[in-house]
Parts: C-alpha cells; sequence; structure tokens
C-alpha cells in the first residue's frame, strides 16, 4: 500500500504527539508494558532493515562504499548517544530537577529522527518500523518531560520540533537533488543507525540477561509480521 506524501509527512508527528498525549492523560508509572512495546519495534526495525533496506541499498552500488556508510551510521548514533544518553532506546539518565531547556539532548535526537526520515518515502513498511519504534520513545520522553521541573511551554516545543524531524527528512529526500543524487548513500547512514539502535533495544530487552518468555514472544512476533509485510 503506498501512501500519499501527505500522510507519509503527518503519521510520523501523530505518533510523537500520541505519546506524548498518552502520557499526560494516563500518568503511566509502570513501565514494563512500555519495554515490551520497545522489544516489538526493536524486533520489528531490525528484521525490515534487514528485509527491505539492505538488498535496495546494496544493488547496483559499491559494497565496501555502501558498508562503509553504514558503519559511518553506527558511529554516529554511538556519537550522539553521548548527549541522548540513550533515550533513542528507551532510557532516559538526566536529572529531573532540572529547569533547563536540554538543548544537547535536543539537538541529538533530532539529528536521529532527521536521518531515520530519508528512508521512508516509498518504502511503507520502513514507514510502519519508523512508527512502531517513535511510539514507545516518545512515551518515555514525554514522562521525562513530564516529571521534570521544566516549564510545559518548553517540553511542548521540544515534542513540537522533535516531531517534525522526520518529515522533514522525508521531504529533504524527495525534494532535494542533492539528497535524491546521494539517496543510497544517506540510506546506507540510515541503516547503520537503525542496526545500532535495534540491536540495543534487543541486548537490554531483558533485565540482569535473564530469560524473559514475553519479551522472547514479542521479539519472534515482530520479526514475523516484518517478515509477512
Amino acid at each position: 500500500m503506498d501512501f500519499p506524501f501527505l500522510i507519509v509527512f503527518l503519521i510520523p508527528i501523530v505518533a510523537v504527539w500520541a505519546g506524548f498525549a498518552f502520557v499526560w492523560l494516563a500518568k503511566p508509572t509502570n513501565t514494563s508494558n512500555i519495554k515490551l512495546l520497545l522489544a516489538f519495534s526493536g524486533a520489528f526495525l531490525l528484521a525490515l532493515t534487514f528485509f527491505e533496506l539492505l538488498p535496495e541499498v546494496y544493488e547496483g552500488h559499491d559494497p565496501k562504499t555502501i558498508a562503509l556508510y553504514i558503519l559511518a551510521g553506527i558511529l554516529l548514533q554511538v556519537f550522539l548517544e553521548f548527549f541522548s544518553k540513550g533515550a533513542e532506546h528507551g532510557h532516559m539518565h538526566f536529572n529531573l530537577e532540572e529547569t533547563k531547556f536540554p538543548l544537547f539532548l535536543f539537538l541529538s535526537l533530532c539529528i536521529h529522527a532527521l536521518v531515520e526520515g530519508v528512508p521512508i518515502h516509498g518504502n511503507d513498511p520502513i514507514l510502519y518500523g519508523i512508527i512502531i519504534h517513535k511510539i514507545p520513545v516518545a512515551i518515555i520522553l514525554s514522562i521525562f518531560l513530564v516529571n521534570s521541573k521544566m516549564e510545559l511551554v518548553w517540553a511542548l516545543l521540544f515534542m513540537a520540533m522533535f516531531s517534525l524531524m522526520t518529515p522533514l527528512g522525508s521531504y529533504l529526500a524527495t525534494q532535494s537533488e542533492w539528497v535524491a543524487n546521494y539517496g543510497h548513500l544517506l540510506t546506507s547512514l540510515a541503516i547503520g543507525v537503525f542496526l545500532h539502535i535495534s540491536t540495543i533495544i534487543l541486548f537490554e530487552s531483558s533485565q540482569a540477561h535473564a530469560f524473559n518468555l514475553r519479551k522472547l514472544l514479542v521479539i519472534i512476533l515482530g520479526i514475523g509480521i516484518a517478515y509477512l509485510i
């Protein structure tokens, strides 16, 4: 199913605000179900990366160059996490007493979201993967913002700007001639980001590396659905 570009642009925004609205209205205290959703999203996104993006990006291009950009994407995400403290995969290690706008967290999350928007247009399964990834991340980010001492207007500005970054990446991928010419390289960069994020989510999905049947079943479900769509 091919979505109109306006829908592709709007769905990531709606996903972020849905996560914020859920936290604002429900004020969740038990995060175990959110961690299950994170595990599902990590497995789903990882499987889609292998099923959809990797075969496409290697087709007709120099394998070593593609591999180099994938590794660069992994390193980019490692670098961003020095500032985001792992918020992209469900960790928040910031001081809740902080009243200042978390600029470095904001910038790192925006760069991450911008890159992940590049491969969405024309690839609806990846859109599904990004949305399922965004919802639990938006929920965890919203829990931090709502429970912090930051003024509400700054929290809303944070979420508004963050919600626009993925659609902006998709827009640039279709409207910018430069991005269009080097789209396979930027997609390779995004693949590296996806590989790092999804594998970290899966590695961290069990506390103390203990066996958890529910999370194992959720991971298998995520891979299975990615295979079928």
